[in-house]
């Protein structure tokens, strides 16, 4: 009974705004299938990353990917930048960079006595930060800067970012000896944490097959172009949320900080709950799946499907909490399974 509450179209869903808008869903999203084709040559065992990532280029977000080396994170948006024919910077966050090494600096010419501006890696559609968590807080603030307001400021000018503008930022989640861990004003920005596991065992058999030679193959073919992310910006906006499951967002949201209120005790465990960005996201980032999933109207499982990935760094557990294994993971399925589902 519960599976047919979760899937089952909301209220009006049929009704003739909401067919048009399904026809525009279908035009749109014509070329999903054959990017998520193309990215599956590439990358394998890491459709749950893929996903996230238009998500993201989709709602214009940001990804923090959590995962030990050599899970595909690096490839998986190279390869998604050669889908979209984006450009892709590459930053490899170390304890001796400046600010100026990602947004760039102004550069003296001796010979006519002129300052010129130099542009960063951050002048991309898609920028790697990898481990960001390496680098100090002046850097890090830098692209986190540029990531809420898609601009930098070079000297006396500013600059806009390009669009569409994504940043999929990488930790290390063992090696943690030189770090600085982000801070959680930081962290909140982030539209999404996700947490990169090992493939299984088929998966890292195909893996094999693929590339264990001098020269894998690691290069798709362009199948959709930026100006096609844009449209499909503007119908995931136009996506609809019934009143019910924006609600249920809301609870969901206010759970994380006041668990008491639906029959958790886990008020103790809290430091603090998710923000009211989380409730943004977590309903922008249901549209945007469904979206990917040809629907033009959210419901409760998609809210369900990305509760992990919106919620986990923005809800922050006690001391004792984590002497005992309760982490924000458990909180936030905890608090799923307490929230009525519409």
């Amino acid at each position: 009974m519960l599976e047919e509450r979760t899937t089952r179209a909301p209220r009006g869903a049929e009704s003739p705004h909401v067919a048009l808008l399904q026809q525009a869903v279908r035009d749109n999203s014509a070329w999903v299938g054959d990017l998520r084709a193309q990215l599956a040559r590439v990358v394998v065992g890491q459709k749950g990353l893929v996903d996230r990532l238009l998500l993201a280029l989709l709602t214009n977000g940001h990804v923090l990917v959590e995962g030990l080396p050599g899970l595909a994170k690096t490839l998986s948006l190279k390869v998604l930048a050669q889908a979209v024919e984006a450009d892709f910077a590459r930053i490899q966050f170390t304890p001796d960079m400046l600010p100026a090494d990602i947004v760039g600096t102004l550069v003296y010419h001796p010979a006519d006595g002129a300052f010129v501006t130099k542009h960063g890696p951050v002048f991309a559609n898609f920028v790697l930060a990898d481990e960001i968590n390496r680098a100090p807080a002046k850097v890090q603030s830098a692209l986190l800067e540029a990531m809420q307001e898609r601009q930098v400021t070079i000297g006396d000018h500013s600059y806009a970012l390009p669009s569409p503008f994504l940043v999929m930022a990488t930790q290390n989640p063992v090696e943690q000896e030189g770090t600085y861990a982000l801070p959680e004003a930081q962290l909140d920005r982030f539209m999404m944490k996700v947490v990169v596991g090992y493939p299984s065992k088929s998966e890292e058999r195909a893996i094999l097959d693929a590339m264990a030679t001098s020269a894998p193959r690691l290069d798709v073919e362009p199948v959709v172009a930026l100006h096609q992310i844009a449209s499909a910006r503007e119908i995931v906006n136009a996506i609809r949320v019934d009143d019910r499951i924006k609600d249920y967002v809301v609870q969901l949201v206010h759970a994380t900080r006041r668990p008491s209120d639906v029959g958790l005790a886990l008020d103790p465990c809290i430091r603090f709950g998710a923000s009211p960005r989380a409730t943004i996201a977590l309903t922008l980032a249901a549209r945007a799946w469904a979206f990917l999933h040809g629907r033009a109207y959210v419901t409760p499982q998609d809210v369900k499907a990305l509760a992990f990935d919106v919620l986990r760094h923005r809800v922050a557990t006690t001391y004792e909490a984590e002497a005992e294994g309760i982490g924000a993971d458990r909180i936030i399925a905890d608090v799923l399974t307490a929230v009525p589902v519409p």
